[in-house]
């Protein structure tokens, strides 16, 4: 499997396969219906614009900059400025951890005031008040199995998804270490279907696999009350229920390597691919299993992260073409529409998680942008975190005070295996 670099063009990955790769990759399993858009290539681009030095007051400069007015027929939301709000926003760097530094931390997550740190094929957890490191743990197989993609949390239980195209579960033992429980699929699983033929697909010529195995790098994790999503370079959505995760569903859900996946309360599962398209899942009334509802197309290069606000109405896609697009829920129908544009990163969005009414987002620039929903639907760049050397590739945060205000603590990983940890505080000036 061919990838690019992440570190030689704006949306260059080795986290990320390419669109250039696709011709190389198996063929899907053709589980269920899916859509079958065009790939273009155009947007992946070796060129992209130098990063100058800004302020969360330099509004008018940014959205006079040409250069980053990437997809013009969609307008910029980022009106507001934080006197408008009337807020004050103090930032401070309070802790800088290093675990790997050979190797870029892919996934950030916190749980039980823990935080999970995926670097190459280890996971480091650290406690969130004094960042003492408590664990270390990796797969079995070492770093023969590839690097960890994500980290997700289900019923007590910690998963992680990982390069050799496996998702493993993990327990929290009373000695504070991490003992590894299953692997899925399961044992059990795989001799439920082993043995039927309907249960094989072809994933390359003269080669099958059981639908329920993903055949290439799981890139992401969502988890529900009822069930796990997994997504995969492999172009497939599976989805995972029960106390022992087995595989209760397969959709071949994009063209191309799907690199996010979020999960809404009622359940909709948003997915984004290289492809350039971002699909809606769900069950129709009464339904068993899960169909395309919609299909959002507005990015012009490949879809690399996904946010989704607390009451799920409000969906932000970051893509290669620099830009976060705004979607909303439309109130005649079960899907979304674009509504606008965040811009100010110079290049490629790489991770973005909401916090309450604030949007973080992490960018190849090697910034963290703070963004905050205001009236009319409008937005404000809060301020910028500057301090990595590297891509920010992965995002996760704490907050203190439940609210908007407060105190956030926002952790940011790196590719050169840096985590920093910020303290946030967004207080009102009436």
């Amino acid at each position: 499997m061919k990838v690019l670099s992440w570190l030689s063009s704006t949306c260059s990955s080795s986290a990320f396969a390419t669109a250039s790769s696709a011709a190389n990759r198996p063929n899907p399993p053709p589980e269920t219906n899916a859509p079958s858009p065009g790939l273009d290539t155009s947007s992946y681009s070796d060129s992209s614009p130098s990063l100058s030095q800004e302020t969360s007051s330099s509004i008018s400069s940014l959205q006079s900059n040409a250069s980053l007015l990437t997809l013009p027929s969609v307008p910029s939301l980022q009106n507001l400025s934080p006197e408008t709000l009337s807020l004050a926003v103090t930032v401070h760097c309070v802790s800088s951890l290093n675990p790997s530094p050979a190797a870029q931390v892919s996934s950030l997550a916190v749980h039980n005031r823990l935080l999970y740190a995926a670097s190459g094929n280890e996971i480091n957890v650290f406690e969130t008040e004094n960042y003492t490191l408590i664990d270390t743990f990796n797969n079995t197989k070492g770093a023969s199995s590839g690097s960890v993609k994500s980290v997700c949390f289900s019923n007590g239980k910690i998963l992680t998804a990982h390069q050799d195209r496996k998702i493993r579960v993990w327990r929290f033992a009373s000695d504070n270490r991490h003992k590894l429980i299953a692997t899925l699929p399961t044992v059990e699983d795989r001799l439920r279907n082993v043995i039927f033929p309907s249960s094989y697909v072809n994933v390359r010529r003269h080669k099958k696999k059981l639908w329920i195995e993903h055949h290439d790098a799981v890139s992401g994790l969502a988890t529900s009350e009822n069930f796990v999503c997994s997504v995969s370079w492999d172009r497939s959505l599976k989805i995972w229920t029960g106390p022992g995760f087995r595989c209760a569903e397969s959709v071949r859900a994009h063209d191309d390597a799907i690199n996010a996946v979020v999960l809404s309360k009622d359940g909709t599962i948003f997915t984004g691919s290289a492809d350039r398209r971002i699909n809606v899942w769900g069950k129709p009334f009464g339904g068993k299993k899960h169909g395309l509802v919609a299909t959002l197309e507005k990015h012009k290069s490949a879809v690399n992260a996904l946010a989704l606000n607390s009451d799920g109405s409000v969906l932000f896609s970051g893509a290669c073409d620099r830009s976060i697009l705004v979607w909303e829920r439309e109130d005649s129908a079960n899907y979304m529409v674009v509504t606008g544009a965040l811009r100010g990163h110079s290049k490629a969005i790489l991770c973005l998680i909401n916090v309450s009414d604030l949007l973080f987002s992490g960018s190849a620039d090697r910034t963290v942008r703070i963004w905050q929903r205001g009236f009319g639907g409008q937005y404000c760049c809060l301020t910028v975190l500057d301090g990595h050397e590297k891509p920010v590739r992965s995002l996760t945060a704490l907050t203190d005070g439940g609210d908007s205000g407060g105190n956030i603590k926002v952790f940011s990983g790196s590719f050169d295996g840096e985590i920093k940890v910020w303290q946030v505080l967004i207080s009102s000036n009436n």
